[in-house]
């Protein structure tokens, strides 16, 4: 059978539309295909009463890397958004990421002094020395209290498991900041695309074959026979039929509402961190675009079990499913012409430049560059 295409892409997320960008620049054609009604993978926005709705939660685009801003930014101009979510405990707001003025607000300390002796003092009392686990790695980080009210609740409800049962260096990439800043992120570059992520991902596929609700499995053969390549961005498990058995994942639930009023709560996000609250956080999307609408849009976010027939969100990067990750892997690289990248497909929890990164290094090593 002769070939249609350079490339069949599966998955039209950041790693499938920036990798068939790559390639449809260099004279390869492309298809991209996606079992969604819609491309865009997870940073998919959906427009309510004006409002650009982060369907599968919020999307803050960030990062140190000047070639990955000058990228995005071909297709779509950024606004000056940070991240500065508040944690509510009990109805008390406080700051986020942890900084001068969350300890400020829990013990009166003003200086950074006073805040690092008040934490090695509620260190010293539990005797922490090296962190076994995520509730002695978070209390090393920001003492006891900020802990036992803003942490372990909120990290329970999202893994489904007692924070002394989940490995330390889940909360490693916490920000703790001696400063008063509540900027969530310190990258140089910062920002939500004016108009929404759609806007982005129609830039890198312009001009690109794309059949979406195609389920890649339900005819993989074809697909097979049609690309030279494939390039699959989705489970790395389900490539393989699940033979080695299945990867773990934490899923997510939304719960969106339209309210008639023009702003809820005067802000993008508010954490709730008690354990008794089901959800972890509402979002307020017309914030990310400092929306003016006369209506608002927001959405609870409820942690939830994954099975297979629930989306993936966060894997579970424990010493089991790692090993069984590696497992899979293994069988990848032996696929000669099949390219594995993304979240799903290398079973790593990836920010948006970090995937866009990846993307491009793998186009770029495709085109012997």
């Amino acid at each position: 059978m002769k070939t249609k295409y350079d490339y069949v892409i599966v998955g039209s997320g950041l790693f499938g539309a920036v990798f068939a960008y790559k390639m449809n620049q260099a004279g390869h054609k492309c298809l991209v295909i996606d079992k969604r009604d819609h491309q865009g993978g997870n940073i998919y926005c959906e427009n309510v009463e004006g409002i650009n709705v982060h369907k599968y939660g919020p999307h803050i685009f960030h990062t140190n890397s000047k070639e990955v801003w000058d990228f995005v930014n071909q297709f779509v101009e950024f606004n000056h958004f940070r991240y500065s979510p508040l944690a509510n405990y009990k109805g008390t707001l406080y700051n986020l990421p942890f900084n001068m003025h969350t300890f400020y607000q829990f013990w009166g300390t003003q200086t950074p002094e006073e805040a690092k002796q008040k934490i090695e003092e509620q260190k010293a009392e539990l005797n922490i020395k090296k962190p076994q686990n995520l509730e002695e790695q978070a209390i090393s980080l920001v003492g006891n209290d900020v802990y036992e009210r803003l942490i372990k609740g909120y990290t329970e409800k999202q893994w489904g498991r007692n924070a002394k049962d989940l490995p330390s260096f889940i909360i490693k990439r916490l920000p703790v900041r001696y400063t008063y800043d509540n900027n969530y992120f310190n990258d140089k570059y910062q920002g939500i695309p004016i108009g929404g992520y759609n806007k982005l991902i129609d830039g890198l596929l312009e001009g690109i074959d794309v059949q979406l609700n195609t389920d890649y499995f339900e005819n993989k053969s074809s697909f097979d026979e049609m690309g030279t390549k494939v390039v699959y961005t989705g489970k790395i498990d389900e490539f393989f039929d699940y033979q080695l058995g299945y990867l773990n994942y934490r899923s997510l639930r939304f719960e969106s509402e339209t309210l008639d009023k023009a702003n809820h709560q005067g802000i993008a996000a508010i954490n709730y961190t008690e354990r008794e609250v089901p959800y972890t956080r509402i979002i307020e999307h017309k914030h990310f675009e400092y929306g003016t609408q006369d209506k608002t849009v927001i959405t609870k976010e409820y942690p939830q079990e994954w099975d297979k027939d629930k989306e993936p969100y966060y894997p579970v990067n424990d010493e089991t499913n790692s090993s069984l990750y590696n497992r899979y892997k293994k069988l990848a690289e032996a696929e000669n012409n099949v390219i594995f990248g993304g979240r799903l497909a290398e079973y790593k929890y990836y920010d948006m430049h970090q995937v866009i990164a990846s993307a491009l290094k793998r186009a770029e090593k495709e085109l012997g560059l």
